[in-house]
C-alpha cells in the first residue's frame, strides 16, 4: 500500500546533514568475463577474488566488522557509499581518486570538491577511513582504498537486502584527482536519456546497464533542490511533469514548498518500500511514482521502458542483473602498479 503521507512524516524526522541523493546515476559497469578485465583504455588488467589470500586473507572480514556497525548505526550509509562508489569510477576509473583531498595551495581541485560532489555524504566517506584504518592495523600497506571502497559497497548492498556477490580484487589507487574532469563524466540533474545512454557508452555500457544500475534507487534519498523543477516548472511550462502520480505531487509539494523550505529536506526514492533494497522501485516507475525526472523518464522512454517492465516482475532477475552490473562497474579503468597506481596508507592524501 502506498501510504504517502505517513511514509513522508518519518523522513522528515530523519537528520539530513549528512545524506546523500544517490542520483540513479548512481550507478554503472563494464564487461567482465572471468577473471579477465578490460579497461575504458582497451588494456587488459587482473583482478580475482583471492588477490590478497596470502597478503591480507582477512581483509574483507575487517572491512565488514566496520561495514556491519557502520550500517547498524546509520542506514542511509548504504546508498551514500553507493553513490561515492559510482562518482568514483566514472571519473578516472575504480581508483579511489574521489577520496583524495585537494593539496593545501593547490590551483586544482580534487574531485570530491567539484561542483556535482558537493552532496556526497561525508558519513561515506568517513566510513571508508575507517575501514581502511583497521584494516592497517592488520595488513599495512597491502590493500588499496580502492578495493575497500569496492568491498564496502558491496557490503551495504547486501546489509540493506540486497545481493551479495564476490569481489575481485587488485585495484591500485590513482595519483591524481581532478575537479575538472567531473563535469563531463557524471550525469547532470537535467541530462536527458540521450545524454545518459551516451555517457554511458562512453564507458562501453549498454542501455540495460543503465537501467538495471538506476535500480539502486530503491533505496536513498533526494534532496528538494532536484525535484522542484519537475514539480513546479517541467521544461519550462510552470506546470508539474505530466502524468506524475497526483497523491505524490501534492505530497513532494508538501516537503518541498516552492519558495522557502529547508535545504536539508529529503525523500526516499521509493515511497513504498525505502528501507529495503528490492524491485520496488521499477514498479514505481509504472505508476508513475518516480522522484526524479531521470528516472521516470526510464518508463516513458520506449528504448528502456521493456528493461523496466521485465526487472518489476522479477526480483531474482534485477538481483542477478544488479550483481553482475556492480561487478562490471569495478572494472572501469582499473590501475595496477607503481607507474599508474599507489597503495594510499591513508585514503585521503597520496604518497
Amino acid at each position: 500500500m502506498f501510504r504517502i503521507k505517513t511514509m513522508f512524516s518519518i523522513f522528515s524526522s530523519i537528520s539530513c546533514s549528512n545524506t546523500t541523493i544517490v542520483i540513479l546515476l548512481c550507478i554503472i559497469d563494464t564487461i567482465v568475463r572471468g577473471s579477465s578485465v578490460k579497461n575504458s583504455t582497451g588494456h587488459h588488467r587482473q583482478l580475482s577474488t583471492d588477490y590478497y589470500a596470502k597478503t591480507c586473507p582477512q581483509v574483507e572480514q575487517l572491512v565488514g566488522s566496520v561495514t556491519s556497525q557502520l550500517f547498524k548505526d546509520s542506514p542511509a550509509i548504504a546508498p551514500a557509499t553507493i553513490r561515492l562508489f559510482f562518482h568514483d569510477c566514472f571519473v578516472q576509473g575504480c581508483d579511489a581518486s574521489i577520496l583524495l583531498s585537494t593539496k593545501p595551495g593547490s590551483k586544482e581541485l580534487a574531485e570530491r570538491d567539484a561542483i556535482l560532489n558537493k552532496d556526497l555524504s561525508n558519513e561515506a566517506f568517513e566510513g571508508i577511513n575507517k575501514a581502511k584504518a583497521l584494516v592497517e592495523t592488520k595488513c599495512q600497506g597491502v590493500v588499496s582504498c580502492a578495493d575497500i571502497l569496492t568491498i564496502s559497497t558491496r557490503d551495504y548492498v547486501h546489509l540493506a537486502g540486497g545481493p551479495y556477490y564476490e569481489v575481485k580484487k587488485g585495484r591500485w589507487d590513482g595519483k591524481t584527482s581532478k575537479a575538472s574532469l567531473v563535469s563531463s563524466n557524471i550525469p547532470h540533474n537535467n541530462a536527458t536519456i540521450d545524454d545518459i545512454l551516451k555517457l554511458f557508452a562512453s564507458k562501453g555500457l549498454s542501455k540495460e546497464d543503465f537501467v538495471v544500475l538506476s535500480g539502486a534507487h530503491t533505496i536513498g534519498y533526494s534532496h528538494c533542490k532536484y525535484i522542484k523543477n519537475r514539480i513546479y516548472n517541467y521544461k519550462g511550462t510552470q506546470q508539474p511533469q505530466p502524468n506524475i502520480d497526483p497523491k505524490l505531487l501534492r505530497a513532494l509539494k508538501m516537503y518541498c514548498p516552492h519558495h522557502g523550505g529547508n535545504e536539508d529536506v529529503v525523500v526516499p526514492f521509493d515511497v513504498t518500500t525505502p528501507y529495503t533494497f528490492d524491485h520496488a522501485y521499477y514498479a514505481n516507475l509504472e505508476k508513475n511514482m518516480g522522484i526524479l525526472v531521470t528516472d521516470q523518464l526510464l518508463y516513458s522512454d520506449t528504448r528502456t521502458k521493456p528493461i523496466v517492465q521485465s526487472l518489476s516482475k522479477d526480483k531474482h532477475k534485477f538481483f542477478h542483473a544488479f550483481a553482475q552490473a556492480m561487478e562490471k562497474m569495478g572494472t572501469i579503468h582499473v590501475k595496477r602498479g607503481n607507474k599508474h597506481g599507489e597503495k594510499r596508507i591513508d585514503c585521503t592524501s597520496p604518497l
